[in-house]
């Protein structure tokens, strides 16, 4: 397992509160976090190849670009398929987020995909859409009415 040093975890604190939209973004962070630039794309670099982040990139304000429609669908996949018909949900476009769940009580669903677009009725045909492909027939579209809080993970 790869280990941080404290240089690292400070750049990763102040990057996961924004970058300034500058022409030298790494410049900016190695000011705050008194490394030069080279630096701060090397320690960048080597965190993403060692696993302990994924990338680093710009998120966008989803619902200023008109996607305001936001839906859980909820599978219920045959046990032996679940791997199978997670790796295919993931890898469409449409899909943001792809867990696999324990069933728990009444609720028989074990497979959970999320999927963002610009209408109710446009998700409804990506889950009709997913459905086709994964041959699973039995599933839930939860859509969200309100969003509390919206944050990405934090260290």
């Amino acid at each position: 397992m790869a280990i941080i040093d404290q240089k690292d975890l400070y750049l990763l604190k102040i990057a996961q509160d924004g970058v300034q939209l500058t022409k030298r973004p790494y410049l900016a962070l190695g000011d705050m976090a008194g490394i030069s630039e080279q630096e701060v794309i090397d320690r960048l670099l080597a965190l993403q190849e060692e696993g302990i982040i994924r990338r680093f990139a710009a998120t966008i304000g989803h619902r200023a670009l008109g996607i305001v429609a936001n839906a859980m669908i909820a599978w219920k996949a045959p046990p032996e398929d679940v791997e199978r018909a997670g790796a295919l949900f993931a890898s469409v476009d449409e899909v943001t987020h792809c867990y696999e769940r324990a069933i728990t009580g009444d609720w028989p669903y074990n497979l959970y995909t999320m999927v963002h677009s610009k209408s109710r009725e446009e998700c409804l045909k990506i889950a009709d859409r997913l459905s086709q492909m994964s041959g699973i027939r039995e599933y839930r579209v939860l859509f969200s009415e309100f969003e509390y809080k919206k944050i990405s993970a934090r260290i």
